[in-house]
């Protein structure tokens, strides 16, 4: 028997290959079609040049985690020691992958809110661990916190958050933290932080980091990347954090699927950490795009459901049709030209409702052909 057996190609790769087959516009699977800045490629390609070309350090390059560590003190007020409580990965799924892993163990439980990325369960069967799964309230994707405190079990090894959170472009807000903490109080549990969309936060608000919070921050795994930051998800780095004990767990198991992470890409991405930890102009950048694209279709069907971070906006199309979400996305990049993700695959034994996930990290061009597409259906 397979241990996944209900493995197979996941929704973004079914979606973007449709998209790329019938010549549709893909907002569906979260990547830019713009390219990222041209100093990043120089200094990816100086590093190069300059033989930067072996193995790096299991950890990751030196400099890159002592800019980490610079940069998670300055936002979020925790220090991390560069040596010891960060470890460079390839990607934050493989980053994800490494921390669960090493926490999880047989008979062992999960907390996770759903909608959730699909990486996560998986990672979780893996290792004999069961996800259980807290529902996110709609139309806002809100957390109930006494839900998590009826999931919460002795078997509960670990509470999985991703803020800002893919599906759905909710936040997580301080109150969130102060009953995450409070829920913490009642049991052993870890917490793996996902934060990946750190930087992608609208309308003035603050990204509540689990850094920010010591009680929490002892017993997390905090990972982001620099896919979605840069316009690089090609690229494939991400990072962990987590205190010593923890950290030297999550190494252990990524020593073993990747060892190391490409070197030249790490010693330019130390560099452009170093001159701009708060990324504001990527804050504004996106919030520009989450905007210009909820004006371009205004006038259509389609209605938008609050969207405060990531680059990803969900639209509710129960007035133009009842059917399923997966189906209805199979129907509007066929008979319309648009790719776009069903929520169904994020949610498991709940109706996801007439919801559909549109990615606007696309140039405006694109959103606007996109856009006129829409407003025709």
């Amino acid at each position: 028997m397979l241990k996944l057996a209900s493995g197979g190609v996941t929704i973004f790769a079914t979606m973007s290959s449709l998209a790329d087959e019938l010549g549709a516009i893909n907002l569906g699977q979260g990547f830019p079609d713009f390219n990222t800045a041209p100093d990043l490629i120089e200094a990816v390609t100086r590093e190069m040049r300059d033989g930067f070309n072996q193995y790096a350090p299991m950890l990751g390059v030196s400099a890159l985690r002592e800019a980490l560590s610079r940069k998670i003190e300055k936002l979020y007020g925790r220090r991390y020691d560069p040596a010891t409580e960060i470890v460079v990965t390839s990607g934050a799924t493989e980053g994800l992958f490494s921390t669960l892993t090493a926490l999880v163990r047989p008979g062992d439980e999960v907390v996770l809110f759903q909608p959730a990325y699909d990486s996560y369960v998986p990672a979780i069967q893996l290792s004999g661990g069961t996800p259980v799964f807290v529902t996110l309230r709609s139309p806002e994707f809100r957390v109930d916190w006494d839900d998590v405190r009826r999931a919460v079990t002795p078997r509960t090894r670990a509470i999985v958050i991703n803020s800002p959170h893919n599906p759905t472009g909710t936040i997580l807000d301080a109150g969130d933290m102060r009953e995450l903490g409070r829920v913490l109080q009642t049991t052993d549990a870890f917490v793996v932080s996902d934060e990946v969309y750190e930087h992608i936060v609208f309308d003035g608000a603050r990204h509540e980091s689990v850094a920010r919070y010591p009680d929490i921050a002892a017993r997390a795994v905090v990972i982001s990347s620099f896919g979605k930051t840069y316009h690089t998800t090609g690229w494939k780095v991400g990072y962990c954090c987590a205190p010593e004990p923890l950290l030297a767990a999550v190494a252990g198991v990524h020593q073993w699927v990747t060892y190391a992470v490409n070197t030249p890409v790490q010693r330019a991405y130390a560099g452009f950490v170093d001159r701009d930890p708060a990324c504001g102009d990527v804050t504004r950048f996106y919030q520009a795009k989450r905007d210009t694209f909820l004006r371009l279709i205004r006038g259509s069907r389609f209605r938008p459901l609050p969207c405060r971070g990531t680059f990803f906006q969900l639209l509710d199309y129960s007035a133009i049709t009842s059917e399923r979400d997966s189906d209805y996305a199979l129907r509007l990049v066929r008979e319309h030209g648009v790719a776009s993700i069903p929520l169904s695959p994020f949610l498991s034994g709940v109706d996801p409702g007439p919801v559909l996930r549109f990615c606007f990290a696309k140039r405006d061009e694109t959103l606007q052909a996109a856009a006129e597409r829409l407003c025709r259906v």
